[in-house]
């Protein structure tokens, strides 16, 4: 059992080396240049269109819930946690790489979600499927790599979802809850359990009208909360802002050498921290992003493209200069969400902790939602029917539980290995597709021009 463990860590760390952490931000920074920066100059018109989409073509959910459902996936554990480790590890300076990314990491957003739209295909029970392997399977229908590479997609989705969407995010919860409020872990997986199958028994309707309701009250929650803890430390902030800015090129100037952090290990850590938080590239996304009913597949890349802009540029960006501001850098007895508890508490006392601990909750339960449906469409696209859905999701209950009662390290390395399985797929039907995505970005762009003007 050593043995394999010790392997499976091993494993995680190759897969997620300097090869992919390389190829994703190279990705995101060519479709960048290809689509001629429309997904940055068309990001106020993106932010715009959050509040003022309307239902219209042909889909199983609003624009605005789709955007809904991907960001309840995509905002998780890792603003809180993942910026903290991020910053642990590689000094304030990561999270200035954190950023970059998430700006390039737009275009991937926008590509994947756009695609997922344009070869989305609707299932017997007259419900719209899409995402990296529907992609693969018509825009490559007699190509027998793109359908493996579909399988592979698929299989690593449904894995994937026990593991980062469940079960760590359980453990989560029902750690916090034990920490902050004494609560049994047991008691806190059978309710988690219970909760969650009523809400995803509904389908993607009821589970997209929860999260349209969830995400916004606990981003808005979120947001107060750091920012109240960034005004009564007004006075750290400029110290903060200029550790994460020197911190992102001379990281040992920035903690005053006293870490020994290399200028690799800063970037290294933004960048994996980054797309581990917004998701651009993994291809998960992009399956919420096609139930939206829409007129035009670009229309609904630009509104799912704002999850990254949300995710990073905004909710971890409020994480990353609490813990800047706070002083607790450089800190190696804390890592990760016990890092930014500290934080917040260190500004705003006991209250600091109760908001801390009530957002990773939130946002942990909004994460298991999200990648229910991502899990239950790639089993379904394996099974070819959608009757396995009642066994996933009662099985998707059960890891809830397990996830609440266990120690998961293991886990999470095996969540990053199906993450990063997924990933590949995706960026390949991407990057061959990206003709696609110029073609469908500019036929829209004059509608963009004509609200503008």
């Amino acid at each position: 059992m050593d043995f394999l463990a010790s392997f499976i860590f091993r494993l995680d760390r190759v897969i997620w080396g300097i090869p992919l952490l390389i190829l994703l931000p190279l990705a995101g920074i060519f479709l960048t240049f290809r689509l001629r920066l429309l997904p940055w100059r068309n990001l106020g018109f993106a932010l715009r269109s959050i509040c003022h989409s309307q239902t219209i073509g042909s889909g199983d959910i609003s624009p605005f819930q789709s955007l809904m459902t991907s960001l309840s996936a995509t905002v998780g554990v890792g603003n809180i946690a993942g910026v903290a480790t991020a910053m642990t590890a590689g000094g304030p300076g990561a999270l200035f790489w954190m950023w970059l990314t998430a700006l390039f990491g737009l275009s991937l957003k926008y590509s994947e979600s756009l695609l997922a739209v344009k070869f989305r295909e609707i299932n017997n029970k007259g419900e719209m499927c899409g995402g990296a392997m529907y992609i693969l399977r018509n825009a490559f229908p007699h190509s027998r790599l793109a359908a493996i590479l579909a399988i592979i997609f698929s299989l690593a989705v449904v894995i994937a979802s026990f593991g980062i969407g469940n079960m760590t995010q359980s453990n989560a919860i029902a750690g916090v809850l034990e920490q902050t409020y004494s609560l049994p872990r047991p008691l806190t997986g059978i309710v988690l359990s219970i909760l969650c199958f009523v809400i995803i028994s509904g389908g993607i309707k009821k589970i997209a009208s929860f999260t349209s309701k969830l995400v916004p009250f606990m981003a808005i929650f979120y947001f107060i909360a750091a920012f109240l803890s960034i005004a009564v430390n007004w006075r750290n902030i400029p110290a903060g802002a200029e550790a994460i800015i020197v911190g992102a090129f001379s990281p040992e100037c920035a903690l005053g050498g006293a870490v020994g952090i290399t200028l690799t290990e800063t970037i290294r850590y933004g960048v994996a921290r980054g797309i581990f938080s917004n998701e651009a590239g993994l291809g998960s996304a992009p399956i919420a992003a096609a139930a939206a009913s829409t007129d035009h597949c670009a229309r609904q890349g630009y509104i799912n493209m704002t999850a990254t802009f949300i995710d990073t540029l905004v909710i971890c960006t409020m994480t990353g200069l609490v813990i800047a501001s706070s002083g607790i850098l450089p800190n190696h007895g804390l890592s990760g969400a016990a890092l930014t508890v500290q934080a917040f508490t260190m500004i705003l006392g006991g209250f600091g902790e109760n908001l801390i601990s009530l957002s990773l909750l939130l946002f942990a339960f909004s994460t298991i939602l999200g990648w229910s449906y991502y899990g239950e469409k790639s089993l379904e696209y394996l099974t070819g029917s959608g009757g396995s859905r009642i066994i996933y999701r009662l099985c998707f209950g059960v890891a809830l539980f397990i996830g609440a009662v266990s120690s998961l390290e293991i886990v999470w390395a095996v969540s990053d290995i199906f993450n990063a399985l997924m990933c590949i797929p995706n960026i390949t039907a991407v990057l061959l597709l990206n003709k696609v995505v110029l073609s469908e970005t500019l036929d829209f762009q004059n509608f963009v021009l004509r609200r503008q003007s």
